[in-house]
């Protein structure tokens, strides 16, 4: 229903097994290396056991498909809720072994699953068994399983077996009753759900093979995704599936925190809160933002004494906007004996305004600095920019990353009670880093943020004209233009020639990879979203926001 609006080839979020969306985090890589462990060497028991919609079938479909030996005969039993007999039938069947009638004895079953093995071996081929949902196994065909591992030479086991299953099979194979099995398991792992990273990097995954070509899911989308799934992939996909629906029927091409939220409930069948007050805050500008940090400023100088100090006076206060300030101030003569009075530090100004650091309050500071006024529409800010020839970008990066693309932009900082607060990065000055809570200017040292940032951006900016699309060898189009009189204006370094050509040939190539190179990129000779923010950082007019000169950005 939403592939086409979305510009998509297919459903991203099925929750259909399929090895092609398979995304390899830190914790699958690990589970399918002990699994192909134990399809390649001889012999043994492998389990793998994981929470309900962690990836272990889709992780199992993978090893079937693309890391199978060409000389492996596999066994799959999918349904273990069986009776012993009806199990080794069952076995028997996925082998193409010819079995007694149906209700046969097991020693007859036996019998004939050991000559099948042995005349296998014979031939140089290895068999393997995969149960799914082994948890659902009884204790009488369990044991039956442990008897299995029992057909073997004098050299090696016959039959490879691999039990995949909930964590309840850990608790099932812990038994005093089953423990002469649990002792023959030469590998286990536990697949854990993603981590908040890695959960971006999923739906991000899943979109780019569903063939999506920008952004869909924005980043405080995806941070809601991984609060309400907890970075179980099912759940993951089954918010998101329900999210881009509810985006869809909203004519919004972004899917933002509020519609997850939405398709949450809807999903769970809870009622949907009055959300009616979500964009109060940002379409009345940063004057109201102002006016609430200022009071928590009052607060906290009413209260300075109960505070404990920092420990050191690099921070500067939390001041006032410099409009609500009289022109002329009375300068009281410095007294030598006073004592300097405390300075808030980063942490305590933002636990002062916590309640406006949201992630809107920070995007709609964004966008008041680009001059542009989200209050006079009723489309998603991002959403809302694209009309107008702008684009929200959100990623991760370095400290060093963010300079060279020179853009404002929102940034995420966890405080030292784990609390997330949203500002706005307005400015690097040398070592220092000037930033925008709830619309309040304050300075702090470009270290203090860097500490209390953990990677997560999002920013603003044009790509020629009005779409953001990557340029890339071959490609002829009307950018190519834009990119070659672009990079001529940088410097004569990164001129190709012709400069009247829109194809995007080898000479061109590699004077995006000279610049890439330059600018500590990936070079690929793509010009995608980075590579042409850079550039237009470093040509584009002085009205242009930026957060250093462009000579600063190039150091």
């Amino acid at each position: 229903m939403y592939t086409s609006f979305f510009g998509l080839n297919e459903k991203p979020f099925s929750i259909t097994p399929d090895p092609r969306y398979l995304f390899m985090s830190e914790r699958h890589g690990e589970a399918l290396a002990h699994l192909v462990y134990g399809v390649t060497e001889s012999g043994g028991f492998m389990q793998l056991t994981g929470e309900v919609g962690t990836g272990k079938t889709t992780l199992c479909r993978s090893l079937l498909l693309n890391r199978m030996p060409n000389n492996a005969d596999v066994a799959v039993v999918l349904n273990p809720q069986l009776s012993a007999p009806e199990f080794l039938e069952a076995i028997c069947e996925e082998l193409g072994i010819s079995v007694p009638a149906p209700g046969g004895s097991i020693k007859a079953l036996i019998n004939a699953l050991n000559e099948h093995l042995l005349s296998a071996h014979a031939e140089g081929r290895r068999t393997i068994l995969i149960v799914d949902e082994a948890q659902n196994l009884a204790p009488e065909v369990l044991e039956e399983v442990r008897l299995l591992t029992n057909l073997e030479t004098s050299k090696q086991k016959l039959l490879q077996i691999i039990l995949i299953g909930q964590p309840e099979l850990r608790e099932l194979l812990a038994r005093t009753d089953l423990r002469q099995l649990a002792q023959r398991i030469t590998g286990r792992y536990h697949l854990e759900p993603l981590s908040r990273e890695e959960t971006d990097k999923y739906i991000e995954h899943r979109l780019q093979v569903a063939g999506a070509l920008g952004e869909v899911f924005d980043a405080s989308a995806k941070r809601t995704v991984y609060k309400l799934s907890q970075g179980v992939p099912r759940l993951i996909n089954v918010i998101c599936d329900r999210a881009l629906l509810g985006a869809y029927s909203q004519g919004s091409r972004t899917v933002n925190s509020a519609l997850v939220r939405r398709a949450t409930r809807e999903i769970t069948g809870e009622p949907e809160l009055e959300r009616s007050w979500r964009w109060v805050l940002p379409t009345a500008g940063v004057t109201v933002a102002a006016m609430l940090v200022i009071a928590a400023l009052a607060w906290f100088n009413a209260n300075r004494e109960t505070l404990p100090l920092p420990a050191s006076t690099d921070d500067i206060k939390l001041a006032a906007p410099a409009e609500t300030l009289p022109a002329e101030v009375p300068v009281a003569a410095a007294d030598p004996q006073a004592e300097p009075e405390p300075v808030a530090t980063l942490d305590e100004q933002l636990a002062v305004a916590r309640e406006i650091t949201t992630a809107d309050a920070a995007l709609a500071t964004l966008f008041d600095i680009w001059n542009i006024d989200v209050g006079s529409t009723s489309l998603p800010a991002c959403e809302y920019a694209l009309t107008l020839g702008y684009s929200c970008l959100s990623d991760r990066s370095s400290w060093s990353g963010l300079r060279r693309l020179n853009r404002p932009a929102v940034l995420e900082l966890v405080d030292q009670n784990g609390d997330a607060h949203f500002v706005v990065l307005r400015a690097i000055n040398g070592s220092t880093a000037e930033l925008s809570i709830g619309g309040v200017t304050v300075s702090h040292p470009a270290t203090t943020v860097a500490d209390m940032w953990f990677g997560d951006y999002q920013l603003l900016w044009q790509p020629p004209n009005g779409a953001a699309v990557a340029l890339y060898p071959g490609l002829q189009t009307g950018d190519v233009l834009w990119l070659r009189e672009s990079l001529a204006a940088i410097g004569p370094q990164y001129r190709a020639e012709p400069l009247d050509s829109d194809v995007y040939d080898e000479q061109l190539e590699a004077r995006v990879r000279a610049l890439q190179r330059d600018q500590r990129l990936d070079v690929d000779g793509v010009a995608g979203k980075q590579t042409q923010m850079i550039i237009n950082s470093l040509i584009e007019s002085d009205n242009t926001p930026r957060l250093t000169s462009p000579q600063l950005a190039q150091e």
